[in-house]
């Protein structure tokens, strides 16, 4: 496979020389990458790093998958113009459970050593806080882009946000980590890995980040944004959401996702390949045939599926964002949004309340956006 394969869409591989120097040790390195459990699905753009342990597991090498439930407390604050809410420990261990489960999608599951970080964080005391907290200092803390915009905007920097890089950090010490991989706002928490290895007396690792992926509406793709496609979403979706991008983005998505730089001429015809490849790689081929001709009845023929799911609801009063959010996935804010937007309909009629009352709408077909479906069953 070889060094390229290894680097294929990296944006930096640093330091110079140092993957080389890695992989002439002869022996299988441990490579990391770790995800905060802040969402239930791991997207599209997760697996591109993702992408990268398995090019690193097919040469051989360990899989080190870094499940971020203790520093899924704090929340990165990478990008970030304010602190992160804290979030639920029981939303924390829900999300934590499907996360192996969804990068199995693309990683070798037998090549992969899964740890969760509250197994080394979670049993430092204080003592062994402050020696990690010197292995930086505030000033360098400040070099980070999103913490200099903040501090010269006088907005508030909670010590816990400060903390983060390092926990991150200590996570590479706590698996002696050979390569650790990201996107390229990880940049600077990968490169306090190698300065807090290097104070705990081990040999840094290599810095592997790899390009964002762009969604359909300009920005990348996010779990807090709403705007992706989940790894192990319903392949319904995974096909309608494929579909959905603009020209203009199929020659990064072939890139990244596809690894490919053949895009075929015709964008439509290109869509259809992307689409079936993503549902192929989390399904298999059965799954794709269903999902190609739901989109094509659902989304071009504008037709309700023939197995519209029934949902009994015995209350009077129907609140739509939470029964949606319920049935589909997603948060009741994205789905009030829809609602607000003119995205949800009952026989083709637009609801524009966030409560209705159950007995008109019963029977009905509700469709909420383009590709969601359900019939409501007056108990």
């Amino acid at each position: 496979m070889g060094l390229s394969e290894l680097t294929r869409n990296a944006v930096h591989v640093l330091p110079e020389g140092g993957l080389e120097r890695k992989l002439a040790l002869g022996r299988p390195l441990r490579v990391k990458m770790g995800i905060d459990v802040t969402a239930p699905d791991v997207t599209l753009g997760n697996g591109i790093p993702l992408q990268r342990m398995r090019a690193f597991q097919d040469e051989g090498h360990t899989g080190v998958l870094i499940v971020g439930d203790y520093t899924t407390r704090i929340g990165d604050p990478s990008g970030r113009k304010t602190e992160r809410p804290m979030i639920e420990p029981e939303v924390i261990d829900a999300n934590a459970k499907r996360y192996f489960e969804h990068a199995s999608t693309i990683i070798d599951p037998e090549r992969t050593e899964v740890r969760f970080n509250s197994e080394w964080l979670g049993k430092l005391d204080f003592a062994e806080i402050l020696r990690l907290t010197r292995t930086t200092t505030v000033a360098r803390m400040l070099e980070r882009d999103d913490f200099a915009k903040r501090f010269a905007a006088s907005e508030p920097i909670s010590v816990s946000e400060l903390l983060y890089p390092l926990m991150q950090a200590y996570d590479s010490v706590a698996v002696e980590a050979d390569v650790e991989l990201g996107g390229t706002d990880q940049l600077y928490n990968l490169l306090m890995g190698r300065d807090v290895m290097e104070a705990y007396g081990l040999e840094p690792q290599v810095a592997l980040t790899v390009e964002y992926l762009d969604s359909w509406d300009g920005t990348g793709m996010s779990a807090s944004r709403g705007n992706y496609i989940g790894l192990k979403e319903a392949p319904e979706e995974q096909f309608g959401k494929a579909m959905r991008i603009p020209d203009s983005l199929l020659s990064q998505w072939y890139r990244l996702i596809m690894e490919r730089d053949d895009v075929p001429d015709d964008p439509f015809q290109a869509k259809l390949e992307l689409a079936r490849f993503i549902v192929r790689r989390a399904w298999g081929e059965e799954a794709v045939a269903g999902a190609e001709e739901h989109f094509t009845r659902v989304v071009r023929e504008g037709q309700a599926p023939d197995d519209v799911p029934e949902i009994e609801h015995a209350e009077p009063v129907v609140h739509l964002p939470a029964l949606l959010a319920e049935t589909f996935g997603q948060s009741t804010s994205h789905w009030r949004r829809v609602i607000d937007q003119g995205g949800v309909r009952a026989d083709g009629r637009v609801l524009d309340s966030y409560d209705v009352d159950t007995a008109s709408i019963a029977g009905e077909v509700i469709q909420a956006g383009k590709r969601q479906f359900l019939r409501i069953r007056a108990a």
